[in-house]
Formats: C-alpha cells, structure tokens, sequence
C-alpha cells in the first residue's frame, strides 16, 4: 500500500478531524473567553493573542494544501508590488467565487505574506453559530450578514470601520457575487443584468455594489488599495478543486492572477464606485474566459502578461500540526484504542459513538463546502 492509498483511507482522515475539531474547540473557547473578558480591557492586546490563536487553527487547512495534498498554486503578481505591499498593509481582496476551496486557496496566499491570522471575510449569519469555525471566526471580526442589505448595511459600516482600526495589516476577503457560482445562479443573474443594463458576464455573477460600497465607506483614509483576485483551475486537470480531494491527499494547482489597485482609483461616489465595480468584473470576466479557453489569463484578455511564481511551502502549518497532533491525536488514539479493547460492552459502545461522532462533523464540515450544497442565495424563489 503506497502512501497516496493511505491518505484516501477513512481512518486516517478521521485522525485529521479528531485534531482538527478539539483543537478547534479548545481555541475557539479560548478565543471567546478572551472576546467576552480582555477585549473590554486592552483591544489591542487581545488582538494581538487572537492573531496568534486564529493562526494556529487556520494553519491546520493550509497543511492540507500546501504538505498534505502538495498542491501548488502558481501566482501571476507583479513581484515589486508583491515584496512591497502584500502583507505590509490593509487590503480589501475582491474574489471571485467559482470553486469550492477558493477560500482556501486565499488563506493559502494570506498564509504567505504573513498575515492568515488577521484574515478576515463576509460569511453568512448561520455560520457564527457553527462551532468550531463560527465560533473562531466570530472572535476575529468577519462579518456575517442576514443577506439582506437593509439589515446588513449598518453591520458592514461599523464592522468595517472596527476593522480599519487593527495596528497589524488585515486582509478583507468580499466575494462580490454574494455567492458561489453555479449555473442556476448564473442563468438568473445574466436575465437581471439583462433586465437592469447591466454588462453581462459569462463567467461571474453580477457583483453586488451596495454591500462593496459601504465597505470602503466604513474603511475609508484606512485603507491604500484594493486587490483584484482572480483563482483559476484548469478544467482539463485530473483532480477537481474540491475539499475531498484535498483531503485524500490528491494535489491541485491553483492559478491566481492579483493585482493591486490603488484606492484613489476607485471614485469615492457611490455611482462611480458602481460602475468602477462592474467595469472590474467585465476585465475579470475577460481574464476568466481566456483562461477557460487557452489555459492562461492574459492571451485573449488584452491584461498585461505577467510570467508567474510558485508560492513557496512554509515550515510553519507542517511543525503546527506536528504539534497539535502530539496533543490532541497520540492521546486521543490511545484512550479510544483503550475503551474499544476495554472487553465492556459500554466503553465499547462510547469508542464507537466518538467515532461517528466525528466522522458525521467531517462529513458535515465537507458539505458546507460543497457546490451543490450551496446557498440558494440569488436564485429565483417559485411562487407558490
């Protein structure tokens, strides 16, 4: 049985969810004692110690990318901008949102300029409620939104604005399409672009302008630049951007085209900053089709050529997981290999409830990331 057999074995990837989730009990806890009582004290020194704790379970995911999977991610970004500002300032990351682990792969870029643990992105409402990853993100100020932007613009200002106030560099991660893509959702949008005179695209949904809007409103004089995020898989790969995948330990390469956009670019009017938001998504929708069609972004999109690099591995998420793995998994095998060789019927029966315990809080936690799991969000709803 060679390795890549092994890691696709059950068992094993129940070993990673049994680290994963009690590690992620225990600091998301941690982070929401620290929340309700240090928080109130010295904002700052909380800040500070929650970077470090969200770090530690955030890096947990980039191990299956970067060691587990040894996926790849080839990074078309102009390296003079890249060693200047990436990293060393706030960034308002615009996303598109086509696959099922292109979060991932920005925690991933995040990860590389040193600043995964002041990652910050929109989520919806429910999630915060979803212990360990709501809870943990709650702490590190993501925004969750009702989806609807009269509840939600109040929520967005005044988060923004907290935001902004951070003294290390964060990144704010907006999936503008308010949603994955999938072809639904993309029929329903090109028939509102259509109606609204509206550009319509081929590759995106329609980008939602108020909630971006409001955004650089709450961040506004806090923030240098916008950067335009484009992730791209080859359709002709054997192995699909999925996060079963990633975790069977097969390997992905990712292409990401970044580009940063000073924010004097932008017009501070709301039309203006609209129509700016739907040109971009135009140029995205270029980049997308030429990559779809050539494999490379730049040949049919009339964007600057830029020759790519591979984004290094990181010593750091494979010694964190080493780490987490002696704490929670040794002794966490052994008193479960304990209670199964027990000869008690009831200890028995407590080994297998933890099992399946886990193995459904994986499968669940797969499921949320899955396509066609997605949110109904921007699909007609039938009238009954």
């Amino acid at each position: 049985m060679n390795l890549e057999t092994i890691k696709q074995l059950t068992v094993i990837q129940l070993c990673f969810a049994i680290t994963f989730f009690t590690s992620g009990m225990l600091i998301s806890s941690l982070q929401g004692i620290l929340y309700f009582t240090l928080r109130r004290i010295n904002k700052k020194l909380f800040r500070k110690i929650n970077y470090y704790l969200a770090y530690t379970f955030y890096c947990q995911l980039v191990f299956l990318v970067e060691w587990w999977s040894q996926s790849e991610i080839l990074a078309y970004i102009d390296k003079f901008e890249f060693d200047k500002y990436f990293g060393n300032e706030h960034g308002f990351a615009l996303v598109n949102h086509h696959y099922e682990i292109d979060w991932l792969m920005c925690w991933k870029i995040c990860d590389a300029i040193g600043n995964l643990g002041n990652c910050k992105s929109f989520m919806k409402k429910f999630i915060q409620y979803v212990p360990p990853m709501g809870w943990s993100a709650k702490c590190v100020d993501c925004i969750f939104l009702d989806r609807s932007y009269e509840k939600d613009k109040e929520i967005i200002f005044n988060e923004m604005q907290d935001i902004a106030t951070y003294a290390d560099p964060v990144w704010v991660l907006l999936f503008a399409e308010g949603t994955r893509f999938s072809p639904q959702k993309h029929e329903v949008s090109q028939k509102y672009a259509e109606k609204n005179g509206l550009p319509i695209l081929k590759h995106h949904l329609t980008p939602r302008t108020k909630g971006f809007i409001t955004s650089l409103q709450g961040m506004k004089g806090n923030i240098n630049a916008i950067y335009d995020v484009n992730i791209a898989f080859n359709e002709s790969d054997k192995v699909a951007p999925t996060m079963t995948n990633l975790l069977s330990g097969k390997k992905v390469i990712c292409h990401v085209h970044i580009r940063r956009i000073p924010i004097e670019d932008v017009p501070e009017t709301e039309e203006g900053a609209s129509k700016w938001l739907h040109d971009l998504y135009v140029e995205k929708d270029k980049m997308q089709e030429s990559f779809s069609k050539t494999g490379d972004f730049f040949v049919a999109s009339g964007v600057k050529k830029i020759r790519p690099f591979k984004m290094n591995r990181r010593l750091y998420s494979l010694l964190n997981i080493i780490f987490w793995n002696i704490v929670i998994l040794v002794p966490g095998l052994s008193y479960l290999i304990g209670l199964l060789f027990s000869g008690e019927l009831i200890y028995f029966s407590i080994a297998i409830g933890i099992i399946t315990a886990f193995y459904c809080i994986l499968k669940f936690f797969i499921r949320l990331s899955q396509i066609s799991k997605g949110s109904s969000y921007g699909i007609e709803k039938k009238k009954p």
